[in-house]
């Protein structure tokens, strides 16, 4: 091996990415031979690693053509050489530390296999299992997570609303008059806007919101709107349904700690905008319990997912509670339920189906891959307009982190363009208790 770098893969990070192989530049990639294995047993199924799974096995088939890995086989131009590593023999040092034969723990033994071998190449295990890179280093092993989707500037993604100070009063009060808006150059911003950002703008006797059109290059005023009985109560959600009524915007991210009011306000958006759209669809990933198939609960289909479901069918409740059940605002919901022009279900339930013409909210998006939600996204059709929301600091995926969560990939790399919003929560409106316990425990 004459690359500068031997980088020995785990499972989870071709699970993650089947074409982080191809990601590694000049360096060579060692795949354990216990990975195949495992990737054996995710063959099957609908969810998105399995999707992986198959995808990687017939890239490797490509690849390897009619001869093992015994000499490597060529990534590309200007790639390394991947081989396939056969299982070896413990030596007595992981057997002093470990001495069950895991998976884990034969990804381990092929690693230090590699660094004996090859002392004059680096040899780093990547892996997105916290534990196991402890486990590596604790060897003596290098080890690193998979950090080509990671997001670097997260600090900036998820920064406070900006606002700007001690403008002139004369023109806060141009931007209420003037319906078309105001020249963005007109104001001090001291930063260049991008594509739909938006500003709390304040002078000495007055305050107002402001949104930046990327196309005429104008700031225009934010008005509250009440949508579907749901009124914004802080400037965050008063921004965040301007972008979900605003038709030029089909892709907006909304994030924000628990108690923002993210699901809530893109339901009453959806709702406001119902004759717009053929179907309304509210879906969230299922992460089961204990890593366990939901094959294995019990009930048919809508009691095995039932429980999952509930946050969502819990938002929709918030928005009939503002209506008696007698108020046509109430009936209509109940009416589109019932006619399936608004859908609460599953994200594995929509594959395959087509997607034009829908307001499309995806919540809990934050324990999504960056594949997974580019996915979800090229099916959109004519029409439609995605919603993603969610939290990153309530992960629930163990392979998945701040930076390496398809909501904060999303919202990194749409960042700027002339159809993307992202809104930033802050403020707890749930209840001053939730908030309270927010800050504080």
């Amino acid at each position: 091996m004459k690359a500068k770098k031997i980088f020995v893969l785990d499972t989870n990070v071709l699970l993650h990415d089947y074409k982080a192989i191809f990601n590694f530049q000049e360096n060579d990639i060692v795949i354990p031979i216990v990975v195949l294995e495992e990737l054996d047993k995710f063959k099957k199924g609908n969810s998105q690693i399995n999707f992986h799974a198959r995808e990687l096995t017939r890239e490797l088939d490509k690849l390897s053509g009619d001869h093992l890995f015994n000499q490597g086989v060529s990534l590309g131009k200007g790639k390394g050489k991947l081989f396939i590593e056969t299982g070896k023999p413990f030596p007595d040092k992981v057997i002093e530390s470990f001495p069950e034969k895991t998976p884990d723990h034969r990804i381990l033994v092929i690693a230090d296999y590699i660094s004996e071998k090859y002392p004059n190449n680096k040899v780093i295990l990547v892996t997105k299992d916290i534990n196991l890179r402890l486990k590596a280093k604790s060897l003596d092993i290098l080890a690193q997570d998979y950090e080509t989707d990671k997001v670097a500037n997260l600090e900036e993604l998820y920064k406070d609303l900006v606002t700007i100070n001690d403008l002139d009063d004369a023109l806060v009060s141009k931007l209420y008059d003037e319906k078309e808006g105001v020249p963005a150059d007109e104001f001090s911003l001291g930063i260049k806007p991008h594509a739909h950002q938006y500003f709390i703008l304040k002078s000495l006797k007055s305050s107002v919101l402001g949104h930046y059109d990327p196309i005429t290059k104008f700031m225009n005023r934010v008005q509250k709107i009440q949508a579907y009985g749901v009124e914004p109560r802080n400037a965050e959600q008063t921004f965040a349904i301007n972008a979900l009524i605003r038709p030029e915007i089909k892709l907006v991210a909304l994030t924000g700690k628990a108690g923002t009011g993210k699901t809530l306000v893109a339901l009453a958006a959806a709702l406001h905008q119902r004759r717009n759209y053929k179907q309304i669809f509210l879906a969230r990933p299922i992460v089961p319990l204990a890593n366990r198939d939901m094959g294995f609960l019990p009930g048919d289909v809508s009691e095995k997912i039932g429980p999952y479901m509930l946050p969502l069918f819990d938002n929709l409740a918030v928005i009939k509670n503002k209506f008696s059940p007698q108020s046509k605002e109430f009936q209509k919901i109940e009416n589109m339920l019932k006619e399936e022009k608004l859908v609460i279900t599953p994200l594995a339930y929509i594959r395959g189906r087509s997607l034009s013409n829908i307001f499309f909210i995806v919540d809990e998006a934050q324990n999504l891959t960056p594949h997974e939600v580019k996915t979800i996204i090229t099916r959109a059709g004519e029409g439609t307009k995605m919603v993603f929301t969610g939290d990153i600091e309530q992960i629930d995926s163990p392979y998945l982190d701040a930076g390496s969560n398809g909501l904060s990939y999303l919202s990194d790399k749409m960042k700027g363009q002339n159809i993307f919003a992202h809104i930033n929560l802050v403020k707890g409106e749930r209840s001053q208790l939730a908030e309270l316990a927010s800050q504080l425990l």
